[in-house]
């Protein structure tokens, strides 16, 4: 296995860095002391033809090499320590040349397709695939995630977020769709029989509030017994009516326990046919919709939701507190399904992808001119040495090919145009 070497640091390459550019410059400057060299010599050389081309080709190299050396010193710093006007330019426009910098970068470099082809690169599917496949990764992000779910419940708690739910949750539960849910729901119970089960329990608790008031109802009779016939009548009569009316009441009660009686089936009937109501009948669907949310906005509702909340609220950061309770836990296998998902589905992962794509292009803008602000300002902070001796060591020897090639190219061009020259005109001065 090959090991990862680290980079040097910084000022280790700016060390290296400043070595080869004082080899380029020494380079550079010696070929420019060479023409310097040359053109003197010439003129030490017996007089002819050669002589002419060699001291033309020099003064050439010469000048040029010179005119280089004082373009690419003008940029960093005044040549020979001459205050010429338009010299010394990086130091003197840094706070321009940072602005400029700044607005290449975010406008050219840092764009929407230039992310996008990042991120397509990068396998974001892929990288959170892997990284939620491995349970070493995903135990510890669960337990973080599970940290941060008291100050989410929290804010829930907050003054303005009640008030904002109290008002919304409400709306929510009684929108034009929660007939239909409550269409779903009763006929999920009734496929299963179980609103039989709750038509039973109904029953027992009617009978059993019917058993624990027998006697206020049986007076309750007598005294309407004898406000209709009479005393008479309410002294002979009314008990055994009372008695008679209880009685027939017990008796019905106990006929609709039965699984087969009549009552039962029109309750069946019934709800079906309410079921298929909701259904079909959009007006009836929104009726059920405001009665809902009609109960919902009543106070008595809102503080059992609330103290429903309470204690919910409470069990939960309890359980999100233990490194291995049933909150952890869940976080930890919903992350392990969501990446067996990215391996397994090719259109989750594409909507992963798309989904980041989005993201950083409804961000891209507020960071492109973050970035460029960023680079302005760092720029504008340096101080007019460092600025100089940066840009020097990261540009400055390709600079010196510069001063290098326009030394020789005035060479070449000096000779080829005093030859053309000496051709049409004959002798000339050069």
């Amino acid at each position: 296995m090959s090991m990862i070497v680290p980079p040097p640091p910084a000022a280790d390459r700016d060390q290296e860095a400043r070595r080869v550019l004082n080899r380029h410059k020494l380079f550079a400057t010696g070929l420019l002391l060479g023409m310097a060299g040359l053109t003197v010599g010439s003129y030490w050389l017996p007089h002819g033809y050669a002589a002419e081309v060699l001291q033309a080709a020099a003064k050439a190299g010469f000048v040029g090499g010179i005119a280089d050396w004082f373009a690419v010193t003008a940029l960093f710093r005044h040549p020979l320590g001459i205050p010429i006007p338009h010299t010394a330019i990086i130091p003197a426009q840094k706070a321009r040349l940072g602005q400029a910098l700044g607005r290449f970068v975010g406008n050219h470099v840092f764009t929407e397709a230039e992310v996008r082809r990042t991120l397509a690169q990068l396998d974001l599917a892929g990288i959170f695939a892997r990284f939620l496949s491995d349970s070493a990764a995903t135990r510890p992000a669960a337990q973080a995630m599970a940290s941060i779910l008291p100050r989410l419940l929290a804010t829930i708690e907050d003054g303005r977020a009640r008030r904002t739910l109290a008002r919304l949750i409400p709306r929510l539960a009684g929108g034009p769709g929660t007939g239909r849910i409550v269409a779903r729901a009763l006929r999920t119970l009734i496929e299963g029989g179980r609103h039989q089960e709750v038509f039973g329990f109904i029953l027992g608790k009617a009978k059993l509030i019917l058993a624990e008031r027998e006697d206020s109802m049986r007076r309750a009779i007598e005294e309407r017994v004898r406000e209709q016939g009479g005393r008479l009548v309410g002294w002979a009569m009314g008990a055994s009516v009372a008695r008679r009316v209880l009685l027939q009441v017990n008796g019905e009660m106990d006929k609709m326990e039965a699984s087969g009686s009549d009552l039962r089936a029109a309750f069946d009937e019934w709800i079906r046919r309410e079921i298929a109501r909701i259904e079909e009948d959009p007006a009836r669907a929104a009726e059920i919709g405001r009665a809902v949310r009609g109960a919902m906005t009543h106070a008595t509702i809102q503080a059992w939701v609330w103290d429903v909340w309470s204690r919910l609220r409470v069990a939960m950061e309890a359980d999100a507190a233990k490194p291995n309770g049933h909150t952890v836990a869940f976080l930890e296998g919903a992350l392990a399904n969501f990446g067996a998902m990215l391996e397994a589905d090719p259109g989750t992962r594409a909507r992963l992808q798309r989904a980041a794509e989005s993201i950083a292009a409804s961000l891209l803008p507020a960071a492109q001119t973050r970035v460029s602000g960023f680079i302005a300002e760092v720029v504008a902070g340096w101080d007019a040495a460092t600025i100089t001796e940066k840009l020097e060591l990261r540009i400055g020897r390709d600079l010196q090919y510069v001063r290098i090639n326009g030394t020789l190219v005035g060479f070449l061009a000096g000779g080829v145009v005093y030859v053309l020259l000496r051709a049409a005109f004959g002798p000339v001065a050069f």
